[in-house]
């Protein structure tokens, strides 16, 4: 059995600057896993960089608020708001709230440096 406890993840920036704990990546535990998942948090008034992946990716919005812009649109996202990702969408998150915004992230097929592009946030 497996069980990973957020504590114990090691805490890092990833290339959109947001700070990731990786849970679950079958490339870095024993499991037949095909997707990743992590927990991110964006904090008060930050933005992710704009980034697209060649895979599909969920967040789960845990607390805080902000706003999603996927391509051309943007939206509101709350707890328990599902967003979708699809494959090679230029993304990124807005903190609009007052308190850390908190996200799982799952990535399928499993995240892989090189299947990300980070664009220049200007």
């Amino acid at each position: 059995m497996l069980i990973r406890q957020l504590r114990n993840c090691p805490e890092f920036t990833a290339g959109d600057g947001t700070q990731l704990r990786e849970l679950l990546h079958p490339d870095k535990q024993a499991i037949a896993l095909r997707y990743s998942l992590a927990h991110a948090t964006v904090p008060v008034g930050q933005v992710s960089t704009p980034h697209a992946l060649t895979t599909s990716e969920v967040y789960y919005i845990l607390s805080g608020q902000g706003e999603m812009h996927i391509g051309e649109e943007h939206h509101p996202v709350h707890p328990g708001d599902a967003v979708y990702i699809p494959p090679n969408a230029r993304q990124y998150i807005h903190n609009t709230g007052t308190e850390p915004l908190v996200f799982i992230c799952i990535v399928d097929p499993a995240w892989r440096q090189a299947d990300e592009t980070v664009y220049d946030p200007a």
